[in-house]
């Protein structure tokens, strides 16, 4: 609509000077372009509506009240627009602040009209004054023999709003949904969950247009937008009013459920309500109603899992991702010349379909040339972050962060530090914030902050084996974060000043290091966390780094070969080491040495994942914790000079995972004490354990799943006085017990999956503080006559529910 097509009341004359400024600006603006576009979008879409009330108000002489606040948020705005039209190309931060206030303007103007105006209410309410106030004055004329009809179309305040033309990849969601929709036994309430900018409300306006949904619901679908701070009497008054019903004062949430529950059984036909945006699943609680043919189609950032698995939609595939990028740009034809289609296809890439992050990077193009699009592509391969391109899609997903309780947020924050696209392994998490945060020992405070995480589509979890972590083993979980998510992530992290900022999050591409620490230019860094990410090409030449207050540092690596950095001998706070590669062969550790030094004595755990250690040739007095998963570990253990008790004499806990190398313990393992738990899984070359493993008096925890050539358990380990928790699950070749395995008097948990051929000795009568066994159906048959002699004993079957889609993700 042209601004001169305003009308000519004192509210329409502001609206069309601002939509004069608005227009003026989008042909000047160099940088957001695509936020005046959807403010202009925003004034013409509520124009029409506005014009309206301000005549019948002129009609019905009633006072401009309503609007008076709205006329002063449109002065300001237009003097806002103009400032931004003039302000300089170069002043980023300047833009980036005006982009900000523009699109502030678009929400005050929208959350003004559908939540204080609620304009389509107040413009049905007048149109219903009007035609009384015509009836009356009809009746009037009537009585001297004169009649006149005026029929008047009214949309009702939860009528579902128009939906697009084209939807791009939703029409298989669509198709699932409007599926379970149409059940009449299916579930009363539906969740559509995904990250924001994902498509959910544009998905639920095309299923509540479908011919088959208006079929079965008919006039009875209320579309409600609930957003972040709902009012449970506010929906109900405009369902109620949506129906015609006469609205009461409610005095509690109660009573407005209770006045629509009589509405909604009065209708007697299937009845569909749509929740759209919900943060938090008690106000879906609170409309679910014992009615038949009543359904609640609800779309979350959050999962809601005691509604069921509910629908979770996934990102755009490429096909659906370049049709919706086309039509953003050129939304005509939506073709692209041959020029652009090869950027196009870079474009694609980074905004890793998300329709949100499309619409809005194709309107920031719009128009533009090529070699606007040319520096685009480069300042993104350079590491500048889409956020600062789109500012709405900052804003959008910024929501979900903002929506965490502060620990959980930080905790989400942390992820930042692995790579896009690999798994992240959440026993490296554990490591991380059991001294980041100081979370309890056992793991189970960073597996509830993972679910929460979850629960609001931030991250997937990975389970290898679901009953794996009901005793506190999480080596085979995993979480994977979306990738638009990581890079607000990184944005998030990095929006302080180097020095200043809580994680330090670097990637480092061939040789290419940050110009900030090339130069060496930066005062110390206080960050508490450090992430390097290199590729294949680094050739592990390093600068010196002042970081003296890092107490994490995470290192990702693809060489075959990797020094660690001498910097870090001047983190005297460093508690926390994960060097993991992601190369396809294991990389060559060198300089682990440096790791004894004294100034790094804080240092209590170690992860090092696929690398090959030739010697470990240091001593580390403080170290509780080594986690070695894929490693090369033969030579080092092997080595005569060296015993693992003189280097890490206070080790409470020692894991090697998947190591296929080692075929005996390391020398002098049986002399650390101190250990309480030794974890020995997946190494199918181990055939023995020592004899002197029985020295390990404080011993809490021994596992030795999947150790397929282990062919017995030494009479000594009946030694462990202290075990608690023993796992011998498919150690194939073990056919028997220790004959006194009933001396472990204070064992309660036997993990022995997959062996059946295991004989059990008659002592295991005398394990009295046995509470479970987790066992394979033929095994736990072997358990049942001892059910008598041991009262407190459970036997649990294990079912094969091994999810092996984790090893794609897994170098072997």
């Amino acid at each position: 609509m042209a601004a001169g097509n305003v009308g000519g009341a004192f509210l329409g004359a502001v609206f069309g000077e601002v939509l004069k400024v608005v227009t003026d600006a989008i042909h000047k603006a160099y940088k957001f372009k695509s936020e005046l576009e959807e403010l202009k979008s925003t004034l013409e879409s509520i124009t029409p509506t506005l014009q309206e009330i301000e005549k019948l108000n002129g009609v019905l002489d009633i006072p401009e009240r309503e609007t008076a606040k709205l006329r002063k948020e449109m002065i300001k705005g237009a003097k806002l627009v103009r400032q931004s039209s003039k302000m300089k190309r170069f002043c980023f931060f300047n833009r980036v602040n005006y982009a900000d206030k523009i699109i502030k303007l678009k929400k005050s103007i929208e959350s003004f009209c559908n939540v204080n105006l609620q304009t389509q209410m107040a413009r049905d309410n007048k149109r219903i004054l009007l035609g009384v106030d015509s009836m009356v004055k009809m009746l009037s004329i009537n009585e001297k023999g004169v009649g006149v009809s005026n029929r008047v179309e009214i949309d009702g305040p939860c009528s579902v709003p128009d939906s697009l033309a084209s939807t791009p990849g939703l029409d298989v969601p669509m198709k699932e949904l409007r599926t379970e929709l149409l059940k009449d036994d299916g579930m009363q309430v539906i969740v559509v969950s995904a990250p924001g900018g994902a498509g959910k409300t544009t998905l639920i306006k095309k299923l509540c247009a479908d011919d088959q949904v208006k079929e079965k619901f008919q006039e009875n679908i209320f579309f409600v937008t609930v957003s972040k701070t709902p009012d449970v009497m506010v929906i109900v008054k405009r369902i109620l009013q949506h129906k015609n019903t006469e609205v009461l004062a409610f005095q509690t949430d109660e009573a407005a459920i209770n006045d629509l529950e009589r509405l909604l059984k009065s209708i007697g036909q299937a009845i569909l309500l749509v929740l759209d945006d919900v943060w938090s699943e008690s106000v879906v609680q609170k409309f679910k109603l014992e009615l038949p043919n009543y359904k609640i189609l609800v779309t979350s950032r959050s999962v809601f899992p005691q509604f069921g698995s509910g629908y979770q939609l996934k990102p755009l595939n490429d096909e659906a991702a370049m049709i919706l990028f086309r039509s953003s740009v050129t939304p005509q034809d939506g073709k692209l010349s041959f020029v652009y289609e090869d950027l196009a296809k870079k474009i694609l890439r980074v905004c890793k379909g998300s329709p949100l992050a499309l619409t809005v990077v194709g309107r920031l193009l719009r128009e533009e040339p090529a070699a606007v699009w040319q520096n685009t592509v480069k300042e993104w391969d350079q590491g500048k972050s889409i956020f600062i391109s789109g500012t709405e899609l900052l804003v959008c997903l910024r929501s979900s962060l903002d929506a965490l309780d502060e620990e959980v947020k930080e905790c989400y924050l942390d992820l930042g530090s692995f790579p896009e696209d690999q798994r992240i392994p959440i026993t490296a998490l554990i490591d991380m914030w059991m001294e980041l945060y100081e979370c309890v020992e056992d793991g189970l405070s960073a597996i509830t902050k993972l679910h929460k995480l979850s629960n609001r589509n931030l991250v997937n979890l990975f389970i290898a084996r679901k009953d794996a972590s009901d005793d506190g083993y999480y080596n085979d979980h995993f979480v994977l974060q979306h990738d638009l998510l990581r890079e607000l992530i990184i944005h998030q992290s990095m929006s302080e000043s180097i020095e200043r900022t809580k994680r330090l999050i670097i990637d480092i591409s061939e040789n290419k290091f940050p110009k900030w620490w090339s130069e060496r230019k930066t005062n110390p860094i206080h960050a508490r966390l450090l992430s390097i990410s290199t590729d294949e090409k680094f050739s592990s030449c390093w600068y010196e780094l002042n970081a003296p207050e890092v107490e994490v540092v995470v290192l990702n690596l693809r060489t075959t070969k990797y020094t660690l950095p001498n910097f870090m001998e001047n983190m005297g706070k460093l508690k926390v080491l994960i060097v993991t590669n992601h190369g396809f062969l294991p990389a060559e550790l060198s300089n682990f040495s440096i790791l004894g030094s004294l100034s790094i004595s804080n240092l209590k755990r170690i992860r090092l994942e696929h690398v090959s250690i030739p010697s470990f040739g240091v001593q580390m007095s403080n170290l509780q914790k080594i986690s070695l998963v894929m490693c090369n570990v033969g030579q080092a253990f092997k080595n005569s000079n060296f015993q693992i008790s003189d280097a890490f004499p206070n080790l409470l806990e020692f894991e090697i995972d998947y190591c296929n190398d080692l075929e005996e313990l390391p020398v002098g393992l049986c002399d650390i004490v101190s250990l309480k738990k030794l974890s020995i899984t997946n190494c199918h070359k181990l055939s023995t354990l020592p004899e002197g493993i029985g020295k390990l008096v404080n011993l809490e925890e021994l596992r030795l799943a999947s150790c397929t050539e282990l062919s017995e358990l030494p009479e000594m380990v009946t030694e462990l006085s202290n075990l608690k928790l023993l796992d011998i699950s498919e150690c194939l070749s073990i056919s028997e017990l220790p004959t006194q395995i009933g001396k472990l008097r204070n064992l309660e948990t036997l993990c022995m999956r997959g062996c059946s051929s295991c004989e059990l000795p008659q002592s295991i009568m005398e394990l009295e503080s046995l509470n479970e066994v987790k066992c394979d159906e033929e095994t736990a048959c072997e358990w049942e006559p001892y059910k008598i002699f041991l009262k407190k004993l459970k036997v649990e079957v294990l079912k094969e529910d091994i999810n092996l889609n984790w090893l794609r993700k897994r170098h072997f």
